[in-house]
């Protein structure tokens, strides 16, 4: 698996949330319909952090070896992100969330996210044959 694209396609779509979080939390809470009053929009901010600081770990080792024992705490912390929100997201999608475009959408991309970091953290990767 090209481990590269995984971690540079990871790396854009959690540092564009991570932006939006940290730079727009009123405007992503009447998205969907929540008032913005202090403790969200600082949960917001600090939600954005991490998804900006894990985008920015993912972009920086993006051209590791990643799979099997290489990177492995690098590929289970992708993994276990990926798998628990996209969990939480299945369940919102299933109980009808009244947001369930962006909840679809959300799940959709999640769920193949974890798809494939699963694959990448359960195989072993593939060394490029030298001749």
């Amino acid at each position: 698996m090209n481990t590269k694209l995984l971690m540079t396609t990871s790396s854009v779509f959690m540092g564009l949330i991570g932006i939006a979080l940290s730079f727009m939390p009123n405007e992503v809470l009447e998205t969907f319909g929540q008032d913005p009053n202090e403790i969200l929009t600082l949960t917001l901010q600090l939600t954005g952090a991490l998804y900006f600081g894990f985008a920015m770990i993912n972009w920086m080792t993006k051209a590791f070896i990643i799979g099997g024992i290489y990177s492995r705490p690098l590929s289970i912390g992708n993994f276990s992100h990926f798998f628990v929100a996209g969990l939480a997201l299945l369940k919102a999608s299933i109980n009808g969330n009244p947001t369930s475009a962006y909840t679809y959408t959300m799940t959709i991309i999640y769920v193949l996210f974890a798809i494939l970091f699963g694959y990448v953290l359960f195989t072993h990767p593939k060394q490029k044959q030298t001749n």
